[in-house]
């Protein structure tokens, strides 16, 4: 059984993100907070769960949080400030948009940005251990899953219904046939052969350098 939260007597708030390591579309995050009196057995990490049981529990979560906010960093801005600045900036966005401001925020993983005065606590596989960070983790990945879902019916040699933006073989396929669209991430290696360049030009300028 998850426990409910880090710090028992304060409003305390969970805040994940879903989508980083996916060569097209947002990263998506989203931010939580969750009554004292909030349990059920069957939410845990998104990760681990079906997606019939993250749409159900996604509108449990709805329905019984004190506030929530789900937010899109868009790929222009993950280009522009790299994926993991982005992600940090959804789940600032996520917070700033609760209707009630956290006293305490638990962040799952290992990097956060102080959101302003607000002490904070970053845990490793958060997800799995908190409530309020597992609650945000459903959001975040069932909310990005709809927006990529949405982009098939655009883009449907992508299979982006699927495998939502991932680089699957697949996918790295119908960008090689297709090209890019203006969804996919241009900082990202969208094709194996960019990093084989990259590695062989990062090779020649060692060599060189000895």
């Amino acid at each position: 059984m998850l426990k409910l939260k880090i710090n028992q007597h304060l409003l305390e708030c969970g805040t994940d993100e879903a989508g980083r390591g996916c060569l097209a579309g947002p990263v998506t995050a989203a931010a939580v907070i969750l009554p004292d009196n909030f349990q059920h057995p069957f939410l845990t990490d998104s990760k681990q769960l079906s997606e019939k049981k993250r749409l159900q529990l996604k509108v449990i979560i709805e329905q019984e949080a004190i506030c929530y906010k789900v937010v899109h960093v868009m790929m222009d801005e993950i280009d522009k400030i790299n994926i993991l600045n982005a992600s940090l900036l959804g789940m600032h966005r996520a917070i700033e948009g609760l209707s009630q401001p956290p006293e305490f925020i638990a962040i799952d993983g290992n990097r956060f940005k102080p959101y302003g005065k607000i002490p904070y606590e970053c845990v490793i596989k958060g997800d799995g251990k908190y409530l309020h960070i597992a609650a945000a983790s459903i959001l975040a990945k069932t909310y990005r899953d709809e927006y990529m879902t949405e982009l098939h019916e655009k883009f449907p040699q992508y299979n982006w219904k699927q495998n939502k933006g991932y680089p699957t073989k697949a996918h790295r396929e119908a960008i090689r046939t297709h090209g890019s669209t203006m969804f996919h991430r241009k900082s990202f290696k969208l094709l194996p052969e960019q990093l084989e360049l990259d590695l062989k030009i990062a090779a020649s300028t060692i060599n060189k350098k000895v």
